[in-house]
């Protein structure tokens, strides 16, 4: 197939060998898509898709997507922060990942209230 100045574009071979594992994940009206794929080099990355059907001109739907390439040596650091952040949103404490411990100090900066949490001494709990 020749381009716009009259080159020949040579057909990647590896095409069909890029995509080495896909997870789909359907949540609502959006899509996700967890692609793993190898370089030329055979490193293993991690494309995460979301895709948003929307109406487009003259009543046509399309989809919207935002992609995050995500490469080997930024999978640890990815994954701990992501986990807080979910941590955070879904209780609004910062726990980290590394040392499991909260940091209730951030939450106070970030003007969220903390989660109290009491001693429990656990002879008061008896047996049964």
């Amino acid at each position: 197939m020749e381009d716009e100045k009259g080159r020949i574009e040579v057909q990647n071979e590896r095409s069909d060998k890029e995509e080495v594992f896909t997870k789909v994940v359907r949540a609502g009206k959006r899509t996700y898509f967890f692609d793993v794929k190898s370089t030329r080099h055979e490193d293993l990355y991690l494309t995460i898709t979301e895709s948003k059907k929307r109406p487009g001109k003259e009543g046509k739907m399309f989809y919207e997507k935002h992609k995050i390439f995500l490469y080997k040596e930024d999978f640890e650091k990815f994954t701990e922060g992501l986990r807080e952040a979910v941590a955070f949103a879904g209780n609004g404490v910062v726990v980290n990942t590394a040392t499991h411990e909260e940091e209730d100090t951030v939450a106070a900066v970030a003007g969220v209230p903390a989660t109290e949490f009491s001693d429990v001494d656990f002879d008061e709990l008896g047996t049964r």
